[in-house]
């Protein structure tokens, strides 16, 4: 068993810390300064992104990236210290073309792709020229089942014409946003798990209405937690990605690296926060005391270390699986990661605002949009609820194999 990341790995590791140090950290304020003005994207975003990609940073996290496609081919475990450094900044990953949902979106299109949808929507994506968006959460109904969507894809000769509602559908509002995926029900009689399709949908199709920009606890995000009314949209049967009835399947399979990245980048957010506190409580003192020689603060820092550590080590196994064995294979560990990632997440930066004091929840510090983000991943991909609940259900399916094997180590009560 070999913990260490290999020098390949470690090299690129140095190289996006400093192009974040050098490129990315020092125009944090004036990404806030611009968007607070309404200015989106921000002006210096296309010149990072073209030096990042002539650096040989761009799409790092398509293990099956073709040598004709641009980007560096990398396995999820190797691209997954990558994300925890992107982490550290809400916005850094698009510099690198390694936002979500773009990613995952990706990865669909290059596994499912025909030849035209390729050359139209797959290859501007890769090459960092437009933006998209995953349309699949509901607002009526718990999508987190995929099998309650009740967004109704019919077809009508050549077309498919859909109508229904989608909410928090990320990255919607971008201006470079052309692309929706959109997944829906084409046979609502099927089995349940083969009613869903996906359809591509460009964003300018008559009758897609972006009826609002949600704001997550308050805080708005440009890029958007759209919700969005599809009212009679009519795209191609060539639209159709994969095939009819293939959409769950197809969401599954989006879903397993796209957690590894999200997750990552949840630890990159958690160990900047204990970097912060870390800085903070050897700077303050209460009481004629440091913030660290109070037993409390000192105790927060410990558990944040532990928590951390355990948690990446335990994201570094499941993208090892999903490498190795698949992310079938893998599901109950991309089950745990995301139960207890965004947890950490937020219980970090939770006691690094509290070292901070007032200043930890205002714009001085990055702790509050990062505390926001990860209470929002507990949702997103699934509810931790709904995580915990599989988790179960494959323990005690395996356990059923050596069911009562464990009452040997009972000792039965003396007579």
């Amino acid at each position: 068993m070999e913990f260490a990341y290999s020098p390949k790995v470690n090299e690129l590791c140095r190289r996006v810390r400093d192009f974040m140090d050098a490129h990315i950290v020092p125009r944090m304020r004036q990404w806030h300064e611009e968007v607070h003005q309404g200015i989106y994207p921000v002006s210096f975003m296309e010149d990072l992104k073209a030096l990042a990609r002539a650096e040989g940073l761009w799409n790092l996290f398509l293990p099956g990236l073709r040598d004709d496609e641009p980007g560096t081919r990398l396995t999820n475990l190797e691209y997954a210290p990558l994300a925890e450094i992107m982490g550290r900044v809400g916005w850094a990953a698009e510099v690198f073309n390694c936002n979500a949902p773009d990613t995952g979106n990706m990865e669909l299109l290059h596994m499912f792709a025909n030849d035209e949808q390729y050359a139209t929507w797959l290859r501007p994506l890769l090459n960092g020229e437009i933006r998209s968006a995953f349309a699949m959460t509901e607002p009526d109904v718990p999508s987190s089942d995929a099998t309650n969507i009740t967004t109704l894809i019919t077809r009508d000769g050549s077309d498919y014409v859909i109508n229904g509602r989608k909410w928090f559908i990320t990255n919607a509002a971008h201006p470079d946003c052309k692309l929706l995926i959109v997944m829906g029900k084409t046979d609502p009689t099927a089995e349940s798990h083969q009613q869903q399709s996906m359809v591509l949908v460009p964003r300018d199709t008559p009758g897609v209405d972006i009826v609002r920009n949600i704001n997550i606890m308050n805080h708005f995000s440009p890029e958007g937690h759209c919700e969005i009314v599809f009212r009679n949209v009519r795209v191609p049967v060539s639209n159709l990605l994969g095939e009819e009835g293939s959409g769950f399947a197809l969401a599954q399979a989006r879903l397993g690296p796209g957690r590894i990245h999200h997750c990552m980048r949840s630890i990159g957010a958690a160990e900047l926060a204990l970097e912060l506190m870390i800085d903070r409580a050897q700077e303050r003192k209460t009481f004629g005391k440091y913030l660290h020689q109070h037993g409390t603060v000192g105790e927060w820092i410990a558990k944040s270390r532990i928590e951390i550590d355990q948690a990446r080590l335990l994201v570094l196994k499941a993208a090892w699986m999903i490498d190795n064995v698949g992310a079938k294979e893998a599901r109950k560990e991309i089950s745990m990661i995301k139960a207890l990632v965004p947890g950490v997440h937020t219980a970090v930066c939770d006691r690094a605002m509290q070292v901070f004091g007032a200043m930890g929840i205002s714009p001085d510090t990055p702790l509050a949009d990062h505390w926001t983000w990860g209470r929002a991943l507990r949702y997103a991909d699934g509810p931790d609820e709904v995580h915990l609940q599989a988790i179960a259900r494959m323990e005690v399916k395996a356990a059923r194999e050596h069911l009562g094997a464990s009452a040997a180590y009972l000792t039965p009560p003396l007579r």
